[in-house]
């Protein structure tokens, strides 16, 4: 007899809120397991053409670290769309601006780069100090 695989229906899907606190983390490793849960790859259940995974609510932003020379030598870029607009930002100077989109950005890096990719963005809550607005999904603490 062959094997049938089961496919989960959107409702069976059991979808929990995890909480991360990224204070002295490394971003790369922070991101890979954040990026895991966020994926479902971390189930029995995971499917590579569903989204299976959970909600990941990260804290203190701010606070997380690289290794080496990155702070001044990773650039970040973006294109206006115009001739001559590709702006370019270091690591330190995103850190200062804007510290939850440089996890956001490293978990993009690692999750699927199409549609289903996107909705698994939609999961990811990154704030850059201690509080956050999820208290009411109860989320569990997930060590890194």
């Amino acid at each position: 007899m062959p094997q049938k695989t089961s496919r989960l229906k959107e409702t069976e899907i059991k979808r929990c809120w995890y909480l991360v606190n990224a204070e002295n983390r490394i971003l790369g490793r922070l991101a890979s397991k954040v990026a895991t849960v966020l994926m479902g790859k971390d189930k029995p259940t995971w499917s590579p053409n569903q989204d299976t995974g959970d909600f990941v609510v990260v804290i203190n932003a701010e606070k997380i670290r690289v290794t080496g020379q990155k702070l001044a030598d990773k650039k970040y870029y973006r294109h206006s769309g115009y001739l001559g607009g590709l702006k370019e930002m270091s690591l330190y100077t995103m850190l200062q601006k804007r510290p939850e989109r440089v996890i956001e950005l490293a978990v993009k890096g690692m999750v699927p780069k199409n549609a289903l990719g996107r909705r698994i963005m939609k999961k990811l809550k990154v704030y850059r100090g201690s509080e956050h607005p999820h208290e009411a999904q109860n989320p569990q603490l997930l060590e890194v």
